[in-house]
């Protein structure tokens, strides 16, 4: 296939009053054959055009573009070769996958692949409606929220400017190890945390709240604040809740399946994104990292998410009890 970039150096000399094509060729590595072409055209016609030329996509009529858009109204993930056979079908005419593929992406239709959320059943998205209509109007500046995340090594989340998108490389090793993190968040910023690399069990949740939650959410709100922790076996568990009976002076009821409910997702997307950016090498750089970042989070950050608590019940409500986007 011709190059582009043989015009351009072509034009170059010929704009410059070269007209010898052993010169031109010998300058730009051209054969000089093609040389000789083009060299007469631009004495024929004045320039390089290919006149006369029609493109594929120019065979795809208007009447295409209405079918081709009903067909992924229907079904948006009829594919491209489908989609061909179909409009082959009804209109006679023959077309490459590749030329469609084109004409859909100058309709706007981009490949895409859905982004995922917990299913929820007809039961759920009732309670997420009925907890949302309860809670709406509440004070939450004694309200403590916690969760349980994991951090990767070598994550890949962290988008970059390419001209060569398709060559852009993050190597990452087959088997990635990983951190589990607890922490808690309230209204006065950061509360507790806690990283292990072991199973986390009744037992070890109960270790965790004894030393990494208690302590500080007393110091801050003595003993007049609440609890917020998602419905974990762990968390429910018999052990769990005399506990939590004994030592926490309320615990928030709280939907399942609810985690676009929670502001602490959103702490944890910041802080693992912040993580990646750093580029730990190891599962110790990991835990630092993630420690230190911690760490810098201010009450003016973790506020942020946290006053949404109103706005998130509302669109729960808007929703009719299903997700939101947070």
């Amino acid at each position: 296939m011709f190059d582009n970039r043989h015009h351009i150096s072509i034009l170059h000399y010929w704009n410059n009053g070269e007209r010898c094509a052993r010169v031109i060729a010998r300058e730009c590595n051209i054969p000089i054959s093609t040389v000789y072409y083009n060299l007469k055209k631009l004495k024929s016609q004045g320039n390089l055009d290919r006149k006369g030329r029609v493109t594929k996509s120019h065979l795809i009529t208007p009447a295409f573009s209405v079918a081709i858009g009903q067909i992924l109204r229907r079904n948006n993930e009829t594919t491209t070769s489908q989609i061909v056979e179909k409009i082959q079908s009804m209109y006679g005419q023959v077309l490459s996958r590749w030329t469609m593929q084109r004409h859909l992406n100058r309709m706007g239709y981009h490949s895409t692949l859905p982004g995922t959320k917990p299913m929820l059943t007809d039961g759920q998205r009732e309670r997420r409606l009925e907890w949302a209509q309860a809670h709406k109007n509440d004070d939450w500046s004694r309200t403590v929220f916690s969760d349980e995340t994991a951090i990767q090594l070598f994550r890949n989340t962290v988008r970059r400017w390419s001209k060569a998108p398709a060559r852009e490389v993050k190597r990452v090793p087959k088997c990635r190890q990983k951190v589990m993190v607890w922490g808690a968040i309230g209204p006065n910023g950061t509360i507790g945390l806690c990283l292990f690399r072991d199973i986390m069990d009744a037992k070890k949740y109960i270790s965790i709240l004894k030393v990494n939650l208690l302590p500080a959410a007393r110091r801050q709100y003595q003993d007049d604040w609440r609890l917020q922790q998602d419905n974990d076996p762990k968390h429910t568990a018999r052990v769990t809740k005399k506990f939590l009976d004994e030592n926490v002076p309320c615990v928030i009821d709280w939907p399942s399946n609810s985690p676009d409910l929670n502001p602490i997702e959103n702490v944890w997307a910041v802080i693992k994104n912040r993580v990646e950016k750093r580029r730990p090498k190891n599962i110790e750089d990991l835990e630092k990292f993630f420690m230190e970042e911690w760490a810098r989070l201010g009450t003016e950050e973790v506020n942020l998410f946290l006053n949404s608590m109103k706005s998130r019940c509302e669109a729960v409500i808007s929703a009719n009890g299903d997700h939101i986007s947070y």
